[in-house]
């Protein structure tokens, strides 16, 4: 038998072949500046202490997600936050669960944790390790209680459309995570993207949904604003675990 050599998820674009050579991974993200404003580093260095998980932590032996927060509470996972504009205001609304915001861009979360401490939310953490891992390795089965996805880059050029986070190998981690009766929230200004998350939505086992009504407690983002600017739709989709 031989020991295998498990990739740090927080760097996924480090995973090597087994001779050693690095492989080139098809990611959903790109990692962008790390330059905080002085804002941003005045929310860092008042909140991060006690609100951001490191990456070092998720590989940890028998890591517990609900340990981050020091409390069992129905888990719900944000993917790319942005600057936590829904963030602060989704969770503040909801006391009574653990809110696991996930976002590569660390200026996004910096900014983040000023707009969580605006809303008065303590129950959120955030952190920057790639989600889908995240999702695949550390939560169990049925662990989560909902998920949003709310505009996620949708990688408009035809030849990116392999890096969509949406794909059917998702999908089907998503619905084996989600508890039954659990949410998976969406939402995109892209209309070839929103097609593509019903196609592959709609035929992973045990979820049940499609379009619906943009969900009201959903702040406007500046990404929602931008694409009604730019005149695109905004398209909402919600899936439940059946």
């Amino acid at each position: 038998m031989h020991s295998q050599i498990r990739a740090s998820p927080a760097r996924p674009h480090q995973t090597l072949t087994e001779d050693g050579r690095r492989m080139r991974e098809v990611l959903s993200y790109s990692r962008r500046g790390s330059r905080f404003t002085p804002s941003q580093q005045e929310a860092w260095d008042a909140h991060a202490e006690d609100w951001f998980v490191p990456d070092e932590l998720v590989d940890e032996p028998g890591v517990d997600v609900a340990s981050w927060f020091g409390r069992r509470a129905p888990l719900v996972v944000e993917i790319g936050c942005g600057v936590g504009e829904a963030t602060g205001v989704l969770a503040a609304a909801r006391p009574d669960v653990n809110v696991l915001a996930l976002e590569v861009w660390r200026p996004g979360i910096a900014a983040s944790l000023a707009e969580v401490a605006a809303a008065g939310a303590t129950n959120v953490r955030f952190c920057s390790v790639d989600a889908a891992w995240i999702l695949e390795h550390l939560l169990p089965e049925g662990g989560l209680s909902e998920l949003w996805t709310f505009f996620p880059d949708p990688w408009p050029k035809t030849r990116h459309h392999k890096r969509r986070l949406v794909s059917a190998d998702f999908a089907a981690v998503v619905a084996s995570r989600l508890q039954v009766g659990g949410r998976w929230r969406l939402a995109t200004d892209w209309a070839d993207y929103a097609e593509q998350m019903m196609g592959v939505v709609d035929a992973a086992p045990g979820l049940l949904g499609g379009r619906v009504p943009r969900w009201e407690e959903r702040p406007v983002t500046k990404f929602e604003r931008k694409g009604r600017e730019a005149g695109r739709d905004i398209v909402d989709l919600e899936y439940t675990r059946t």
